[in-house]
């Protein structure tokens, strides 16, 4: 036996063979989006535009631009307890019934005007929400908190809004800040 026909061997043993380059590569093809069995598209659309009234586009890109529903809800499936993720999904139920009780509207047909009031009154229960040792956040402030972790963690923003430096050099803790400059991203 020669060294050819024993690596034809090996990568027969360990399926090289099979897996070809295509499948090899597309591996390397970047991600299509997230598909949660646990949001709806209406969910999704649903948690986009309350993402969008709490950062709105204006001269930096919105929480819509930055598409920051599917990030959320990864968040939600792979990180939060079953506890955090019954509250956040009874929480999104009742954030729609809230608003077609109140505007009998869906909250994407409202006005800016009504969804901005309505995101505040939101808000506002929130932060009056007894919270008890151990227990689940209020499910707003949950929407909160993606939000903006998904935006100002999106690559849009990161390369947009923010100052990237992707290979930083040294530690300057006292580096000069311009009154108006953007933040860094880090």
């Amino acid at each position: 036996m020669n060294r050819r026909e024993l690596l034809q061997m090996i990568m027969s043993a360990t399926g090289y063979a099979m897996i070809g380059s295509p499948v090899l590569l597309s591996a390397c093809a970047g991600s299509t989006g997230y598909r949660s069995a646990a949001f709806s598209d209406s969910d999704q659309a649903l948690l986009s535009d309350i993402a969008e009234t709490i950062i709105p586009r204006t001269t930096t890109p919105g929480a819509k631009d930055a598409d920051v529903a599917p990030f959320m809800s990864k968040i939600v499936d792979d990180c939060y307890s079953d506890a955090e993720q019954t509250v956040f999904h009874q929480g999104l139920a009742a954030f729609r019934e809230q608003c077609r009780a109140r505007f009998g509207l869906d909250y994407a047909e409202l006005t800016e005007a009504q969804r901005t009031g309505f995101v505040n009154e939101q808000d506002q229960a929130a932060r009056a929400y007894p919270r008890s040792p151990g227990s689940p956040a209020h499910y707003f402030v949950m929407i909160k908190q993606l939000t903006l972790f998904a935006y100002f963690t999106s690559e849009i923003v990161q390369t947009q809004v923010l100052r990237l430096v992707p290979v930083p050099g040294r530690y300057d803790g006292c580096y000069p800040y311009q009154e108006g400059e953007t933040a860094w991203a880090i």
